[in-house]
């Protein structure tokens, strides 16, 4: 399909910025975002204290090492306003994270913050292909959560045409689909395979739907995925990336011309790559925990926030900021099965080396005594219900198992269902991962 690359006047003059220009600016902007925080988030001054750092240590870039870094914890701990840094009468929204495993993350906006939200959230919309004009069919979830109003925002910036259609009620995602023939949609990745199932029921062909692109985010998702998308809805599929704590969706965003990993808006945010163990910065190039410092925000400002996310910084291609590569999991994502690490995403990408299988699917954790037990629920493609036999699912169940453990380097147990055995998300995740180990006292 015809990819649209951006014209000179469609990129903003710091896109296609030196790097020289583009340090320069990082710089003074993070001077004040750290003596912003330092004055005004009376937790984080204390860290600094404690470590003996204070804002005019901060000569170059270099130097941001030298602070104490913000996690998820500290967020909990000073729940809901611990750490704004504006008075509540200055702030113009709030969200929260869904708080499913501990206290909710509440986060501020200023209508200033607002406003840059939607701004970058409509340059990664440009990244994606998106045009004035095009109609974005948005089924991120709306409410406290980031993905529905970010987005939506951002669409409208872009002087686009914005779809509310939120998630769930998945017949009439598709009706409106055909409908509304919108340009693009905006959606998490399982749960546009979910969607794509529905067109596929409806014998609806992928070079019939309108769609020409896919913008997803809010999980981790690998190349294995991406062709799946592609190939079931026919349109370009590209990487969003963000996160409640550092604002939401468009921290950074994959250009459509070269679909090589997320481009960093590097003037608003500041990336490290660090070892997670250790906490020591890493060079670009190597793996490690993505750690993120906001350069321009006013409500709540985080200073080398430790997103647990795992990747690499890669140099500037389509633009003249950096990328991250694909997220291969978060840290706190990650499962230990006998002693080996394992993301769910190394077992996705195997199973969907297989055409016959589905990008559905679930990891079953059980445990015999001291010995964890693993088993692999997938599910065939739509179009072979009925059509494979027994011999056919055995041999599916023993190829895949081998993989597994040739790359994965895991023993597991494979079942292969039919399709729509696994039950789908409506709305948000995708719930890939059944933990029934004992927790560990």
């Amino acid at each position: 399909m015809p990819v649209k690359k951006p014209l000179p006047g469609d990129l903003e003059p710091i896109e296609t910025a030196s790097r020289d220009e583009i340090s320069a600016l990082q710089l003074e902007r993070l001077k004040w975002s750290v003596r912003h925080t330092y004055d005004n988030v009376e937790p984080y001054r204390a860290k600094c204290i404690e470590k003996g750092v204070h804002p005019d240590d901060l000569k170059c870039l270099a130097d941001l090492a030298k602070f104490p870094f913000m996690t998820k914890t500290d967020l909990r701990d000073h729940y809901p306003f611990g750490l704004f840094a504006v008075p509540r009468q200055k702030l113009a929204r709030l969200h929260a994270s869904s708080g499913t495993t501990g206290k909710p993350v509440v986060v501020g906006y200023t209508r200033n913050d607002i406003d840059n939200w939607a701004n970058l959230v409509a340059r990664s919309l440009r990244a994606a292909g998106v045009r004035p004009g095009d109609m974005v069919h948005n089924a991120y979830g709306y409410g406290m959560f980031t993905g529905g109003l970010g987005a939506h925002f951002g669409i409208e910036r872009a002087g686009c045409i914005a779809v509310p259609m939120s998630g769930g009620q998945t017949e009439k995602q598709v009706q409106q689909i055909l409908d509304f023939k919108p340009d693009a949609i905006m959606v998490t990745p399982s749960y546009s395979l979910v969607i794509a199932e529905e067109f596929e029921k409806q014998g609806i062909a992928p070079e019939d739907i309108s769609l020409k692109v896919g913008i997803f985010g809010a999980e981790p998702w690998g190349e294995g995925m991406r062709a799946e998308i592609e190939s079931k809805l026919g349109i370009d599929a590209i990487d969003i990336y963000g996160l409640t704590e550092v604002m939401g969706p468009g921290v950074a965003n994959e250009c459509i011309e070269t679909k090589d990993g997320p481009v960093i808006w590097e003037d608003h945010f500041y990336p490290e790559i660090i070892n997670p163990e250790t906490g020591e910065v890493v060079a670009d190039g190597e793996e490690g925990e993505l750690v993120f410092t906001s350069l321009t925000k006013e409500a709540f400002p985080v200073i080398r926030y430790r997103t647990r996310d795992l990747t690499r910084l890669l140099p500037p291609t389509a633009r003249a900021f950096r990328r991250i590569g694909k997220i291969t999991g978060r840290s706190d994502d990650m499962l230990i099965v006998r002693g080996v690490n394992v993301f769910p995403t190394q077992i996705e990408e195997q199973i969907l080396r297989d055409k016959r299988l589905s990008g559905n699917y679930q990891i079953l954790l059980t445990r015999d005594g001291h010995l964890d037990n693993v088993e692999i629920r997938c599910e065939t493609q739509h179009e072979l219900i009925g059509k494979l036999s027994a011999a056919d699912v055995q041999q599916i169940a023993k190829e895949l198992q081998h993989r597994i453990k040739t790359i994965v380097g895991i023993s597991t147990k494979i079942t292969v269902m039919e399709f729509d055995s696994i039950p789908r998300t409506q709305v948000g995740k995708a719930r890939r991962v059944l933990d029934e180990r004992p927790k560990q006292l």
